[in-house]
């Protein structure tokens, strides 16, 4: 058994494909083993007057990324005009990244809830952060304010640069990950959780599984001798690429590019097809206890 993380190509050029059922299978295996599953043919493809989009200048300068949520859009500048045009690109995406999604895993269909959609105009790295939050450290998806008690973090990327690969590193499989880094995560201390919801600190109760995950976060973030010699690979995604991964699963780090879109997709555990290969169950059996409330 190898600690490689899979990337799968998958022949389809449309947002909508009609699968072969073994091409459907792989899919499936590729997303829930811990995969990437690579779409070299499906483009995003910019209306003329979208092209302009391509450009930095678009950005605030306070966040790395433009933002779409529930039918805002944060962190960018323009006049009316131009941020409405903007908006309507971004949510375009939303909605074909979404179809993606539902047409490639029937059985997510009525549980996808669509969270954030990003665009990010600026080049991948470059921006002085702190080391918790730089992306160009393998890492896989876990957040402060924001815990999600198992449930899965499924994102559709899209380079709509139109002359630069968009690299990443992508890391060892999610269980190597955890039964090296498990052993450093301190202890949750009881009522933390309790307190940290009061003060407004997270939204929500952290559950024993995000204090993990955001041990296994940062243990792999600060370990720059790990950062350096795990077992890990160099992928480029092409002008015109899409490509699908959990990033509560896949160690991944971006190491050069701009203008990508992004979409986030929730799922609950109850949508997967093998909940046994999520970073809950894999974490619950190598501690031995239940980290979750029951969903």
């Amino acid at each position: 058994m190898t600690d490689m993380t899979d990337i799968v190509a998958l022949d389809a050029a449309s947002w909508a494909p009609a699968l072969a059922a073994d091409a459907q299978d792989l899919a499936v295996r590729t997303l829930e083993g811990g995969g990437v599953l690579v779409l070299p043919r499906l483009a995003f493809p910019l209306a003329a007057d979208e092209q302009r989009f391509l450009s930095p200048r678009w950005s605030d300068g306070r966040a790395k990324n433009i933002s779409f949520d529930r039918g805002k859009l944060k962190g960018a500048r323009g006049s009316a005009d131009e941020l409405a045009a903007l908006s309507r690109m971004v949510a375009r995406f939303a909605a074909e990244a979404s179809t993606l999604v539902t047409t490639l895993f029937p059985r997510y269909a009525p549980h996808v809830r669509r969270a954030r959609t990003s665009f990010r105009p600026q080049p991948a790295v470059g921006r002085a952060v702190s080391w918790r939050k730089d992306d160009s450290r393998l890492h896989v998806d876990a957040f402060p304010s924001r815990p999600n008690q198992g449930e899965r973090i499924l994102r559709v990327f899209c380079n709509v640069s139109p002359d630069e690969d968009r690299v990443w590193r992508v890391g060892e499989s999610f269980e190597a990950v955890a039964r090296r880094f498990l052993p450093g995560v301190r202890r949750q201390i009881p009522g933390e959780a309790r307190w940290l919801s009061a003060l407004h600190v997270t939204k929500g109760l952290r559950s024993p599984y995000d204090h993990l995950m955001l041990g296994l976060h940062d243990g792999a973030k600060r370990d720059l001798a790990y950062q350096a010699n795990c077992t890990q690979q160099v992928v480029r995604f092409a002008p015109g690429t899409t490509w699908l991964c959990f990033s509560d699963q896949v160690m991944h780090a971006a190491m050069s590019g701009q203008y990508m879109l992004e979409q986030t997709i929730d799922l609950p555990l109850t949508a997967l097809y093998d909940r046994e290969r999520s970073p809950l169950a894999i974490l619950e059996r190598l501690c031995g206890r239940a980290l979750a409330a029951a969903r």
